[in-house]
């Protein structure tokens, strides 16, 4: 009992003991903020690359494509573990307005996707990426003044800007626009399909909507055209069709990883089973991934900066727990009478060990309660604050005009709270060891002695 009456009393009479409790408060206080944040925009962003992806892809990075892709596609769908798949061509061209008054040499080397949109729809959330065929994904591709036209999609940075608030306004779209579209048809060997001055394709699309998937890849430089109409283009409409990936769900409760595995195992047997057949050898190419995988290059850099920011977390706990140490080393210097006075009364070496550990678990704690209290209402208000920091300052945490981020995330995940609030109580514990462990070692001679009373 003596042990909690005694740290109680260190803590409210010692006030240089409210200095540790303000280092660890401020260190909580910063952790829970920025980890919150950031966390949430890296959650954020893989969450939208899952629904833009699919739960898994069958691709080559050939521009070449692979072949009998429409039959492996029935072989998918018979799969019970597959809900729906979709096939994709990605390829690359010239991107111009067809305007007698454009310059034809501005023309902007862009990426040219072409998707079945109500199919990919099914596997991926690209239905609820357009603005104007939200509804009637079927007709996705025809322009709204003129349906019997050929039509394309434009990635919504591409024709539109955003405000300082992150918003489109879709009435400037330019949705009478015509668009000529250049692409560089290949053989299944790679080679140009045609020779001399007629090798490239062109024709001429309309503006039909917008995509916005929140994705700066897929927003700034995508151009989206019907699977058809982009195989004729790249020439892979030929005897036997060419695709350059297939898009995947698999069924609810079905774990990405092992039905990518089956995937996988399907497509091993489908490659076996086509040996011999023309453009065959295409097929080796062709790999099976999770969306993860398939989308490394994007998501690793993100990872990356949240272990990055991680490794500083570190830096802010070492300087926490030098921080405590000295101010427990300050107590137990000005505490050793009373360490003195208990040990002659017959508290035990252990006993001094508890009464400072409970001490440093007492600061940790309270500091603990006060920096995550302190972050969840800081998360709670952090997006009015920033919309009253930008109207009356015009300061924002990231420029709406240039960043495709709406609200700023808020939500505190639980476990980041009981990490934090450990690593809180761990930090008091570490950096009051050494004074403790002195204090524990303090003979009641050396501070009883009347010449030093």
């Amino acid at each position: 009992m003596y042990k909690l009456i005694l740290a109680s009393r260190y803590l409210i009479n010692r006030h240089i003991a409210y200095l540790a409790m303000l280092v660890v408060a401020l260190s909580v206080f910063v952790v829970i903020v920025v980890m919150t944040v950031l966390q949430g925009l890296v959650d954020d962003f893989k969450q939208r690359t899952h629904y833009f992806v699919g739960d898994c892809v069958v691709a080559t990075d050939s521009l070449v494509g692979f072949p009998y892709y429409d039959e492996f596609l029935r072989v998918l769908e018979a799969n019970p573990s597959v809900e729906a798949a979709s096939p994709l061509i990605s390829s690359y061209g010239l991107v111009n307005v067809a305007d007698d008054t454009a310059d034809k040499e501005q023309a902007a080397g862009l990426r040219i996707i072409g998707i079945d949109p109500v199919r990919h729809s099914r596997v991926t959330r690209f239905g609820e990426a357009l603005h104007f065929h939200r509804d009637r994904i079927e007709k996705a591709f025809e322009p709204v003044h003129a349906p019997n036209l050929p039509g394309c999609i434009m990635g919504v940075d591409l024709v539109l800007n955003r405000d300082s608030k992150g918003r489109y306004n879709h009435t400037w779209a330019p949705t009478r626009k015509a668009y000529e579209i250049t692409c560089f048809p290949l053989t299944a060997k790679g080679a140009p399909a045609r020779a001399g001055a007629g090798e490239v394709s062109t024709k001429r699309f309309t503006f039909s909507d917008t995509a916005h998937t929140g994705l700066p890849r897929e927003d700034d430089d995508v151009v989206y055209l019907p699977f058809g109409q982009l195989q004729v283009l790249c020439g892979m409409a030929g005897p036997i069709p060419r695709a350059t990936a297939i898009h995947v769900k698999f069924r609810p409760g079905m774990n990405v990883d092992e039905g990518t595995r089956r995937v996988d195992r399907l497509w091993q047997d489908f490659k076996q089973g086509c040996f011999g057949k023309p453009q065959a050898d295409l097929l080796q190419a062709v790999l099976v991934k999770d969306w993860k995988t398939y989308r490394r290059a994007t998501i690793a850099p993100l990872e990356k900066e949240e272990l990055a920011m991680v490794l500083m977390f570190v830096l802010v706990a070492v300087t926490a727990v030098f921080i405590v140490f000295v101010v427990f080393y300050m107590i137990v210097g000005h505490k050793s009478k009373d360490i003195g006075i208990l040990k002659s009364v017959g508290a035990s070496n252990a006993g001094i060990i508890g009464l400072f550990s409970g001490f440093a678990v007492l600061v940790g704690s309270l500091g603990g309660a006060v920096g995550l209290l302190g972050g969840w209402v800081f998360l709670l208000k952090i997006n009015r604050l920033e919309g009253w920091l930008f109207d009356h300052f015009g300061f924002q945490l990231w420029d709406r005009t240039i960043f495709a981020i709406g609200d700023i995330p808020s939500q505190i995940h639980m476990e980041v709270v009981v990490i934090v609030a450990v690593s809180a109580v761990g930090v008091s514990l570490l950096g009051s060891v050494v004074p403790t462990l002195q204090a524990a070692r303090t003979r009641p001679i050396e501070t009883l002695q009347v010449g030093q009373l």
